[in-house]
């Protein structure tokens, strides 16, 4: 274990709870260490269900190509607790982190305090001591209550599309985990809505309009994004633009796309269109119907058969995932074959559904390291009641080689999926971890 490591472990027992909502804890760290966090750079604040990171990540990428110097803190990691914390650019370096880490473990003096909120306080005092035209930082869990929700003056504040997750934290009600989801709303500061379910969109408008924040700017409403004779479009007050389809892939991706652009708009309106265009070829988002091409797992498989991953991992981003793979299974045919693992606070049926008629089978796994995992048995009977012939294997190894030794043809599709610690796995065993 390093040094990162072995503090990072230090931080997980100061609280007896990994998650515990409040901002008590991190306000008091963050006065006792000066305030760091009211010396960022201007920073856009993101919140929602589905699509924080991949809007992130557009919103990263197109600002690089402008010129602009951005910092970014992300949640969870996949590999390594470097992916969280980008300083100009580059994941955090072993140094910088444990020199804050050390700091804010040393000022915290052992008071309970909770893994997120701790680390969260280290990224703050690290985005304080690096300038940058940009800090892009993204909520954890909710909003209201999240340990990023200290920012007195965001640039602005966005909104992802808004889906059931962590309900025994946020509730079921859907206008409700709205509200704590808006809650990163301030006062006379801009906000983004990407497209949301007519209840979601009338809750956060609701709760724009108590706050008074800055110009609300609703997708469907105040901004388009959409595709186009293999383009995509996008057009709001400033104009039309007439774009290249991004990177990601996904028709999800178009909405989350143009979420960023227009976030960037307002935030630089003298962004210039040939950064956007730029940006939307160079965006980069790991287990993101991210295709493997080599690797140690890849090496299992048949030959030429295609090996995505994908971290999605509710029923929302079940849905936007199977209708890219049935755009895939459309411009190129071929039998596709899943490998999902999930967590049990997860909602496998809800997942599970849309891949009816479209996978041929389903292989499930656990989550190496996980003891939060369903069992596969399991699993795989939600699979079969889902109407997908299923089955369980011992490991993700196990149901690689399965595969591989079926002497499938034509070559398949394999998408392994359901969690983004499960993502985080692949990604560690075949070699491929984010840079």
């Amino acid at each position: 274990m390093d040094k990162a490591e072995a503090i990072l472990e230090r931080m997980i027992a100061l609280h007896p709870k990994s998650i515990d909502l409040g901002l008590e804890r991190v306000t008091a760290l963050l006065n006792k260490l000066g305030d760091p966090h009211l010396a960022l750079p201007p920073t856009i604040h993101v919140a929602g269900t589905n699509g924080k990171g991949s809007t992130s990540a557009f919103m990263r990428s197109m600002a690089e190509a402008a010129g602009k110097v951005v910092h970014v803190y992300a949640s969870p990691h996949l590999v390594h607790f470097h992916e969280r914390i980008r300083l100009a650019g580059r994941y955090v370096s072993d140094e910088a982190l444990i020199d804050a880490l050390l700091e804010c473990e040393r000022v915290n003096d052992g008071n309970p305090i909770t893994f997120f909120e701790i680390t969260t306080v280290a990224a703050f005092l690290l985005f304080s001591q690096h300038p940058a035209d940009l800090l892009i930082l993204e909520v954890g869990l909710g909003g209201r209550l999240d340990a990023t929700n200290v920012i007195k003056k965001p640039a602005a504040t966005v909104v992802t599309p808004i889906a059931h997750d962590h309900e025994g934290f946020l509730g079921s009600e859907i206008t409700g985990i709205a509200r704590e989801k808006a809650g990163i709303f301030k006062s006379s500061a801009p906000a983004i809505l990407a497209p949301q379910s007519d209840d979601v969109r009338e809750a956060l408008e609701q709760k724009a309009r108590s706050v008074g924040t800055g110009p609300l700017s609703i997708g469907g409403q105040d901004w388009l994004s959409y595709e186009e004779h293999g383009r995509l479009i996008f057009q709001d007050e400033f104009g039309l633009m007439d774009l290249p389809l991004p990177r990601l892939g996904g028709r999800h991706q178009l909405i989350n796309a143009g979420t960023a652009i227009a976030s960037l708009r307002v935030v630089f309106p003298d962004l210039p269109d040939r950064a956007i265009e730029q940006g939307m070829g160079d965006v980069n988002w790991p287990a993101r119907m991210q295709r493997l091409n080599e690797g140690k797992l890849h090496a299992l498989l048949p030959k030429d058969a295609e090996l995505w991953l994908d971290g999605g991992h509710n029923p929302q981003a079940g849905h936007a995932l199977a209708s890219a793979l049935a755009d895939l299974e459309e411009k190129a045919p071929r039998p596709l074959h899943m490998i999902v693992g999930m967590l049990n606070t997860k909602d496998p049926q809800g997942y599970f559904a849309p891949f009816k008629g479209l996978a041929k089978d389903i292989i499930t796994v656990p989550i190496p390291g996980s003891i939060a995992a369903i069992d596969p048995v399991a699993l795989a009977q939600v699979a079969q009641e889902s109407g997908i012939p299923a089955s369980a294997a011992a490991s993700l190894d196990e149901a690689l080689k399965r595969l591989g030794l079926q002497n499938l043809k034509p070559a398949p599709r394999i998408l392994i999926a359901g969690s983004l610690y499960l993502a985080g796995a692949v990604l560690s065993a075949n070699g491929t971890p984010p840079t």
